[in-house]
């Protein structure tokens, strides 16, 4: 196809988008360098806001050069179910009850294992949460992973080094994670339905090997940071130790509501209607509650939001690069392309391919689920994770280049277990 002069805009856009992640952290630097305008560089430092911000001039941009009911008429045809979920799913999961079961689980679980307590703990905050996502959805596990390893792995003792390694490892873990199941993981979602993939063909086919490879990536980690973890007393959420137990009614409740989204994720009306119902019992239940992460799951759903706006509209060179590989060339393809858009993007362009091989099949998703930890759009939870861990970093802000550099080695254990089992 021809690209109109309204796609190459889209182009530019979302190419100034992608450059502005990148330099993030020099913008929280430069708040702190500059104080009367620090307020704008803050803003500009936020990860989360970027495509958000650039999706908004991009429909202004639109509406200049296209008029403003082509502009309004392309933001309403996007589909925003993924950023609505992921924002109701961080909330819920990051609620006290269910942070407190998954905790005590996970911390019955360390010490039956053969080494150190703090040790196991990590290990199975980097392994076992992770793998967990293939049945409670991968933002999910992603915000729980990220609440229990935030004070034991990203804190400001650990080196920056160990923890851009531990941050790539965990976004690489969830990324490949969710493949154990049809549901779970967004860029299988895309194509499940139209390749007739089900639970059973995914955990045959990519589901055992990304376990080897997330148990691999986890135990180096964990090797790595071993003189760096320590033992946390209670549960990581803050005020927790000054706050009752919350009764095992409750916490079924809560878990229930988690369930229950899950079921109806691809239902905005029905799970932003249960949503409405759980912040009721928040409220009627407020002892037993730490304070909702409303302004984080927000800031991930305007990220997400305008990865949709901007990211809708590449498909014109997308397609091109993707359908003129072949099945070996595509898995490499794949996994550099997930860095610069999101894998389920990626994916969705596969799924309208005609005549696509299955071995083209599984070369895509299995690139663009290896590449899901390499840049903070590469895979839906990411904005998640750095929305919940960006306090450990220094200047409170993940940059882009040094996340690149950390997700390489899992990625490449992660496309090894691909491309070799």
């Amino acid at each position: 196809m021809t690209p109109s002069p309204l796609d190459w805009i889209a182009a530019v856009f979302f190419a100034v988008a992608l450059l502005h992640t990148f330099f993030a952290k020099r913008f929280e630097r430069w708040s702190h360098r500059h104080p009367r305008h620090a307020g704008l560089f803050h803003l500009l430092g936020e990860v989360e806001v970027v495509f958000g911000f650039w999706a908004i001039l991009f429909v202004v941009a639109l509406a200049l050069v296209g008029g403003s009911d082509k502009a309004l008429a392309y933001a309403e045809s996007r589909q925003y179910t993924e950023p609505l979920f992921v924002f109701v799913v961080m909330v819920v999961a990051a609620s006290r009850p269910v942070l407190q079961v998954v905790e005590a689980s996970v911390k019955a679980l360390a010490r039956r294992m053969p080494c150190r307590t703090p040790l196991a703990t990590a290990w199975l905050g980097l392994a076992a949460v992770p793998l967990l996502g293939s049945a409670i959805t991968e933002p999910a596990a992603m915000t729980l992973a990220a609440l229990m390893l935030a004070p034991q792995v990203f804190r400001p003792q650990v080196p920056e080094t160990a923890k851009y390694l531990a941050l790539g490892v965990l976004f690489v873990n969830v990324s490949i994670g969710g493949t154990l199941t049809a549901f779970a993981a967004p860029p299988v979602l895309m194509v499940a339905s139209a390749w007739g993939w089900d639970s059973a063909f995914m955990l045959s086919t990519f589901g055992w090997k990304a376990a080897i490879a997330v148990l691999i990536n986890a135990t180096v980690v964990v090797f790595v940071l071993r003189r760096h973890l320590q033992a946390q007393d209670g549960d990581a959420s803050p005020g927790a130790h000054a706050r009752p137990r919350v009764p095992a009614a409750l916490a079924v409740v809560h878990l229930a509501f988690l369930a229950c989204l899950v079921a109806l994720a691809h239902h905005p009306v029905a799970f932003l209607g249960l949503f409405l119902l759980f912040l009721g019992v928040t409220q009627a239940y407020v002892r037993h509650q730490n304070p909702l992460i409303l302004k984080e799951a927000l800031l991930v759903a305007f990220f997400l939001a305008g990865l949709v706006v901007l990211g809708g509209a590449q498909q014109w060179w997308l397609q091109a690069l993707v359908g003129n590989l072949s099945p070996a060339v595509l898995f490499f393809g794949a996994t550099a392309l997930t860095a610069l858009t999101d894998n389920a993007a990626l994916t969705y362009l596969g799924s309208l391919m005609v005549g696509i091989s299955p071995q083209a099949q599984y070369s895509l998703v299995a690139g663009a689920v290896a590449g899901g930890g390499l840049t903070v759009i590469a895979n839906a939870p990411n904005p998640a994770g750095v929305a919940l861990l960006r306090q450990g970093f220094a200047d409170e802000s993940i940059g882009a280049g040094a996340l690149l550099v950390g997700a390489l080695l899992p990625t490449v254990v992660a496309m090894a277990a691909f491309a070799l089992l």
